[in-house]
């Protein structure tokens, strides 16, 4: 696709005036560094620089420019929006370098020294990764080297970010599977992890840059309704900051005032979350007072701005946030009120001094500069720190497990940089520090891991609760323990934490070695019988002929007897090929008399995270998925998965855009066929007033202006106000968005949306 399809005017080269942008670029990102380095920093710099035009010299990015204004502005991000030193810009500079030219990582060493050729091993990419494995997912693979050179420097996260954002930026120029890939990948990987370290204005254009490729529909209409507000919101925001200021001035306290819209994904999630209208969001906009003053009266300062905020105005208690005592776990320090302007809309108002406003918007990285050798200078909150110390040694100690699987690695990483918290407390009044949801299970498994495993329930604030009970913030927990009880498989939807999942997995893994050597010494006994050698030919041959693709399915069924001593003996008595070829036709006929979902059923009981997925391309058929419905007119993906089935996603669905993230070489590019005349399965639900003959509308619009079949309406009315909920068959998104405008247009209709 070039970009004249894209809806984009082509890129014509200019090399004088490319050149010219080169110095510019390059002057601005020294402009921005000049003055927290020294002349020595800045001759480094320019090394980096000078090495890197000529590496990539004469090779151009997909939209035509020049690929050298990627690593400058790369650079630009890590020192302006970061906050970042030389060492890291000189590695932005460089970071494509080793991947994408002749320059080897031995020659960066002996230019740069070992920390910047380390950083610059940590971005580039694996290339010599061996996938002998359909469950082993590239992507998941470079996300886990990401993550170990993280943990030797931070820097390697913050920079791979930085890229990130800036491929999102120019993302325009790509195909459109590439842009689904990509945009899939960033809201599944490095959005939360922008989120964990804080990064809070990275992670929110990471959010929307994705949304704008996923789901565009949603994100243009939040983003044309923004603009069409825009002036009404900055008067409303000028009318009720000017009394705040005022007031403080007079006590001698100036304030730095701003205001920032939520991001269009926020607004998008949050009329998800709540089943609102945006005109319903009152958060859309909140306004901040900055101040500037010593770290120890920071708090008094922020108390004393939220006391005249509430004299001015009304206020909503219940929509109050003090982060101030206990920062979030970015370390995000705030305190938050939400008034009542004059003109009738809610704003929410952030109280925050220049320090807390710095780790708000740069994250933990504000508090991160290095010293030129590499080692961090202290941190100027040490509870920032301890939380970023705290998020590292568990993500080590998931990186350190015995499970090497790139899939389940990165499904614990993710679990671990969930940002909400709550704080519970042991009998002995001990604090700890557990994510929003985690239960009594989850708690045992931090205390101990011998405690978790024998945990029948607990007692929270003295009461006697099962062990899925969910924990809230203040909860006094006392873990009650059994030696007869074990782990269960069910625990897995039970827990939240990464390391109550790797503790149950754990304990099965050891079940599972034991069985292992038990099975063993059953095949054992059963060769000594029949007077074979024991040995790794035959072994494989058993497995062969049982058409056994892992060891534990094997020894499982030596256990349990599925595989007996008459059926050893009979495969290693087997000496023609076409004996062993029907042999293996039969076990193969007894599998296929299982249904797909039995056997997927039966993977997901021994492996929960094996993806079921098949390279074979013929005979292509195709089902729609139910988790989102698509209809004919959605933007769709397809990914191709076991039995030759191509399955149909909205690109905008949680699934698939998890599926694209992990599996991006499963995309197919997948389009409706123009003039389809088959019908659809969809819903729509109906929110009004009641009043006599209204279902008599509804249908006679479905039914008879639209000519459509019903399969199922149901409503009810409560005080007056009806909800209808509708399944019928239509043959496309532009069909559903008539008949949703035409009930709308129905008196009294207030909101009719699809489901």
């Amino acid at each position: 696709m070039n970009n004249t399809q894209n809806g984009h005017v082509p890129y014509v080269p200019d090399e004088q005036a490319e050149n010219r942008t080169i110095v510019r670029k390059y002057y601005e990102l020294l402009k921005v560094l000049y003055h927290r380095t020294t002349s020595q920093e800045r001759k480094l710099v320019r090394k980096a620089f000078v090495l890197a035009t000529n590496a990539h010299n004469g090779v151009r990015r997909r939209s035509g420019e020049p690929y050298i204004y990627h690593p400058i502005e790369v650079a630009m991000i890590c020192c302006q929006e970061m906050n970042l030193g030389t060492t890291s810009v000189v590695c932005a500079l460089l970071h494509d370098v080793v991947e994408d030219t002749e320059y080897t990582l031995e020659d960066i060493r002996e230019i740069f020294g070992d920390t910047v050729a380390d950083i610059i091993d940590g971005l580039t990419k694996i290339s010599d990764l061996v996938i002998d494995n359909e469950n082993i997912s590239l992507q998941a693979e470079n996300y886990k080297k990401i993550f170990l050179s993280m943990l030797k420097d931070v820097r390697v996260i913050l920079i791979k970010l930085a890229d990130r954002l800036h491929n999102m930026r120019t993302l325009e120029s790509m195909p459109s599977e590439k842009q689904l890939k990509i945009a899939s990948e960033t809201s599944y990987f490095y959005v939360p992890v922008a989120h964990r370290l804080g990064l809070y204005s990275i992670k929110s254009e990471l959010e929307d840059y994705a949304m704008r490729y996923t789901n565009p529909t949603e994100y243009y209409s939040i983003a044309d309704r923004l603009k069409d507000t825009e002036e009404e919101r900055q008067t409303l925001i000028s009318d009720f900051v000017k009394p705040i200021v005022e007031e403080l001035e007079k006590e001698g306290i100036h304030v730095e005032v701003s205001s920032r819209t939520k991001s269009i994904y926020s607004i998008h999630q949050k009329i998800l979350r709540k089943k609102v209208m945006f005109e319903d969001i009152y958060d859309i906009f909140a306004v901040r007072f900055v101040f500037d003053s010593p770290e120890d009266q920071e708090f008094e300062i922020c108390w004393h701005i939220y006391k005249v905020v509430c004299l001015l105005y009304q206020t909503n208690p219940s929509r109050d946030r003090n982060f101030l005592v206990h920062p979030k776990a970015n370390g995000y320090q705030s305190l938050h009120v939400t008034a009542m302007s004059k003109a009738g809309r809610w704003v929410e108002v952030q109280i925050r001094s220049k320090r807390m406003d710095e780790i708000a918007e740069k994250g933990l990285a504000a508090h991160y500069r290095y010293k030129e050798e590499g080692e961090p200078d202290s941190l100027t909150n040490s509870d920032v720190n301890e939380k970023l110390e705290d998020w590292l040694a568990r993500t080590r100690e998931i990186l350190n497990s015995k499970d090497a699987d790139a899939l389940e690695f990165l499904k614990e990483v993710r679990l671990n940089l969930q940002l909400k918290e709550i704080y519970v407390f042991t009998p002995k009044g001990e604090m700890k520090t557990l994510p929003a949801g985690a239960s009594v299970l989850d708690f045992a498994y931090l205390l101990h891991t011998n405690l978790g495993d024998h945990c029948i329930g607990a007692k929270v604030n003295y009461n006697i609760v099962p062990v899925d009970k969910e924990l809230h913030n203040g909860d006094q927990v006392e873990i009650i323990t059994s030696k007869k009880q074990m782990p269960k498989m069910e625990w897995f939807n039970i827990v939240r934490t990464s390391k109550a999942r790797r503790s149950i997995r754990d304990f099965f893994r050891n079940e599972q070695k034991q069985l292992n050597n038990t099975g063993e010494e059953i095949l054992k006994g059963y060769f000594a019988h029949i007077g074979v050698e024991y040995n790794e030919e035959n072994l494989q041959k058993l497995m062969t002929a049982t058409l056994k693709k892992n060891t534990e399915d094997f020894w499982n069924d030596i256990v349990t007897n599925k595989i007996t001593k008459d059926r050893v003996q009979k495969i290693l008595s087997m000496k023609n090929p076409k004996e062993m070829a029907e042999f293996q036709r039969k076990v193969s006929e007894e599998i296929a008399n299982k249904s797909l979902d039995q056997l997927i059923e039966e993977q997901l009981n021994e492996t929960p995270n094996v993806f079921m997925l098949d390279d074979d391309y013929e005979q292509i058929k195709y089902v729609l998925a139910d988790c989102c419905n698509p209809l004919p007119g959605d933007q769709v993906v397809g990914f191709q998965v076991a039995d030759n089935r191509i399955v149909i996603h909205q690109t905008s669905c949680p699934h698939a855009i998890e599926q694209m993230s992990k599996f991006g070489n499963r995309i197919i590019k997948t389009k409706w066929r123009k003039g389809q005349d088959i019908a659809f399965l969809s819903g729509i639900r109906i929110t009004g007033f009641d009043r006599k003959g209204m279902i008599k509308e509804i249908v006679d619009v479905v039914s008879s202006q639209m000519d459509l079949n019903i399969r199922m309406l149901n409503i009810e009315s409560k005080n007056n106000v009806f909800t209808g909920t509708m399944m019928l068959y239509i043959q496309s998104v532009r069909a559903l968005k008539n008949l949703i405008d035409k009930l709308k247009a129905i008196d009294q209709v207030e909101k009719v949306e699809r489901i």
